[in-house]
């Protein structure tokens, strides 16, 4: 017997759809998740859709070719957003807002190995020159204290955000990640993703010194001190990012451009706010992956760094050593002579 279907249109489907993802997941989960669903809303206003009951497989053919088309975006995006797209269709099917096993018809393009390894990174010399900057010209600011954390620490900007003031122990040398969705500051991996972190002296002299001079005296939303405040609050995940892409600019922390652009006439050296238009500057997740691989060439064992960076060893090869294929064989001399 073929099912009633019940009228919704795209947004509404979508919107519900989040709110109930909204605590099940983390925050950034859930950001990506309506980002990504964006563009099939987009779509949806462009063909006239206007009742998900009226959409079949051939549909979810012509939006995969159309987004692949329209963003001019690479295997492992289109991928990542299939996936989503699969994962709604799926929970539609579940409010009889769409046909039957439609999920099982939203294609996803397979990937090779290399096409699934992201290696964008910040690497150890330009992460070094970065802290060296901050901590002459910019010591004990936001952006300094930011930067000092994801490079020593591994911190996913997420977990960075849910920081407060009494995650971090002084005495001890050792930083608290939690996590706490009922109070705005979900983490990836939630419970799994908790995890107590020791500091070098070097790192927590500075959180002492932004604590003690630099931190503003606010709370967030529920009453809590977070650790990484701004004048409004707890500091904001895209706050965290825009200082990373500023930051690591090379025309900022080295004076120069590596790609010979004019730094008075181009647009990324000069606005802050357009820094990630820089092709030289990153986001906090390769900061991320740049700290991990340089653990990795100073030998901390994997187990360790799994633990600390809150990944599996198997993803840690995959997806955060960056070592080149000589320096790994370098490393594993030593268990040779």
């Amino acid at each position: 017997m073929k099912p009633i279907l019940e009228p919704i249109e795209p947004t509404d489907a979508v919107d519900l759809y989040l709110m109930e993802k909204k605590s099940e997941v983390s925050q950034w989960t859930h950001y990506s998740h309506g980002s990504r669903l964006g563009h099939f809303l987009r779509w949806c206003a462009e063909q006239g859709v206007d009742n998900l009951n009226d959409i079949t497989g051939r549909d979810l053919k012509r939006y995969k070719l159309w987004r692949r088309d329209d963003g001019d975006i690479n295997n492992v995006t289109l991928k990542t957003q299939m996936d989503t797209l699969r994962v709604f269709i799926r929970w539609c099917e579940s409010i009889d807002a769409v046909s039957p096993d439609l999920s099982t018809k939203v294609e996803s393009p397979d990937l090779d190995y290399d096409d699934n390894v992201r290696t964008v990174m910040l690497d150890s010399e330009d992460g070094e020159e970065v802290l060296a900057y901050l901590r002459k010209y910019k010591y004990c600011s936001l952006p300094h204290v930011v930067f000092e954390l994801l490079w020593h620490t591994s911190l996913r900007r997420g977990a960075a955000v849910a920081l407060d003031v009494d995650d971090y122990d002084p005495q001890t040398q050792q930083l608290n990640v939690r996590h706490r969705p009922d109070t705005g500051t979900p983490i990836k991996n939630k419970a799994r993703g908790e995890r107590t972190i020791a500091l070098q002296g070097s790192v927590c002299q500075i959180l002492d010194d932004w604590i003690a001079t630099g931190r503003p005296k606010t709370t967030d939303d529920f009453g809590r001190e977070p650790l990484l405040a701004t004048n409004q609050g707890r500091a904001h995940g895209q706050t965290i990012q825009r200082y990373v892409y500023t930051y690591t600019r090379p025309c900022v922390y080295a004076g120069d451009c590596p790609i010979d652009r004019n730094i008075k006439t181009c647009e990324a050296a000069e606005a802050a706010n357009q820094a990630s238009k820089c092709p030289e500057s990153v986001s906090p997740h390769a900061v991320r992956r740049g700290s991990i691989t340089n653990y990795l060439k100073k030998e901390v064992p994997k187990p360790v760094l799994s633990d600390r960076a809150n990944v599996s060893i198997d993803v840690l090869d995959m997806h955060y050593n960056e070592m080149t294929e000589s320096e790994k064989a370098e490393q594993r001399r030593q268990f040779f002579e």
